[in-house]
């Protein structure tokens, strides 16, 4: 019972957070501003503005397999550090590099950084957290990716409005320098043993079996999620409604921001169920309202119940790909959980453009809220065969 009385915020899980929340801010907000830069300064295509986009994920998805290894042999805090040396690193170079084929390899570069950064985050902070509150901390922990994703794109389009490209990378990079410095002062458990070093690199190295099958539900939801994501702005501008779009992802990440603290303790009192079960239902039907959108207030309403939905549902899946593994191998169960999550991204973003591009945006949404419900009745069978899930606290450890 005192391990449930031990704080969530202190001061590592802070300084965690914030960096977290910093190195995604910078990813939204160069998501976002690098496609305008493509065109507008570099006289590029739209095609190569998208590429600009797809060779960072790419790289990620790469290298993201490798890097529970990674933190494995040199430790988590190191390798957090080293990578988030070489991310802000990067962060300054959009400053000087222009010609569009190295600029594309400053992504790749950025983005291998970024994979392994985000990995190290994910495990430390799963570390640093109670476990028997450890649903409820990786959810106020994803609070700082879900900030990121409002205010990344949001500081970098005003600031657009009123200074040059050099000055946003500059001031990014500047708060990069802020998120950096405050990863010095994080103090984890230290769980990191040495293991015998092997001749050869086996999938064990890659990837933790035991996390797969959630990792895979979750590959499936972020499929889903990359439809927001990637098209949400073209389909209000198609129904008109381009300028409450800009507070559909304030709406959404409020939702989010307000449920949190609810749902997190939820997850850790009666059991991840609890909040997977409804957060499935809410996000299903915030699809289908979507697609049956015809005003600012419907897009808003959607936009909370995705936010509720998915905002619930993406921590609670990664809470139960860590706690699925030994404690020591906590950063090769974030790698293996991300990987799949990036890939599902990655392919959503491109197949879902294919399918919207045939039926419109209206089917779309229509169509991956069905499928949503038949990634609930996969992940009902998966349960089911898997007697190791901790689904409730009693099995916490």
């Amino acid at each position: 019972m005192d391990e449930v009385k031990q704080p969530i915020w202190s001061k590592s899980f802070f300084s965690i957070f914030v960096s977290n929340f910093f190195m995604f801010l910078i990813f939204y907000a160069l998501l976002t501003s690098l496609p305008i830069y493509v065109i507008d300064d570099l006289h590029r295509t739209k095609t190569e503005a998208g590429l600009i986009v797809t060779i960072f994920l790419l790289s990620a998805i790469i290298i993201r397999p490798f890097s529970g290894k990674l933190l494995e042999k040199f430790g988590k805090k190191r390798m957090l550090i080293i990578s988030l040396i070489f991310f802000t690193i990067s962060t300054f170079l959009y400053l000087v590099i222009e010609p569009f084929s190295l600029l594309l390899g400053l992504r790749f570069f950025h983005g291998i950084w970024f994979s392994i950064a985000t990995t190290a985050t994910g495990a430390m902070a799963a570390d640093v957290i109670p476990a028997r509150r450890r649903g409820e901390g990786l959810g106020y922990y994803a609070m700082s990716t879900n900030i990121a994703i409002v205010c990344g794109p949001f500081i970098a389009l005003t600031l657009l409005q009123f200074i040059e490209f050099s000055l946003l990378f500059l001031i990014l990079s500047l708060l990069m320098v802020v998120g950096l410095g405050l990863t010095f002062t994080v103090k984890t458990p230290e769980i990191e043993s040495p293991l015998p070093q092997k001749a050869r690199l086996s999938l064990e190295d890659l990837f933790e079996k035991r996390a797969i099958p959630i990792a895979l539900i979750g590959c499936l939801v972020s499929f889903v999620y990359s439809s927001i994501l990637s098209f949400i702005s073209i389909y209000a501008k198609e129904l008109g409604l381009l300028e409450a779009a800009s507070y559909f992802f304030l709406t959404f990440a409020a939702a989010m921001v307000i449920s949190r603290p609810f749902t997190g303790r939820l997850f850790d009192i009666k059991g991840a169920n609890y909040v997977i079960y409804p957060a499935f239902f809410l996000f299903a039907i915030g699809l289908i309202c979507l697609s049956a959108t015809h005003s600012s207030f419907m897009l808003l309403l959607s936009g909370a119940l995705i936010g509720l939905g998915y905002g619930s549902l993406a921590p609670s899946l990664q809470t139960l790909a860590v706690q699925s593994a030994d404690v020591k191998r906590s950063g090769h169960a974030t790698a293996t959980y991300f990987t799949l999550y990036d890939t599902g991204i990655a392919i959503g973003s491109y197949t879902l453009g294919i399918i919207a591009s045939l039926f419109g945006y209206s089917h779309l949404y229509f169509y991956v809220g069905l499928f949503l419900i038949c990634i609930f009745l996969l992940y009902r069978w998966m349960q089911a065969q898997r007697k190791d899930l901790k689904l409730y606290p009693k099995e916490s450890s």
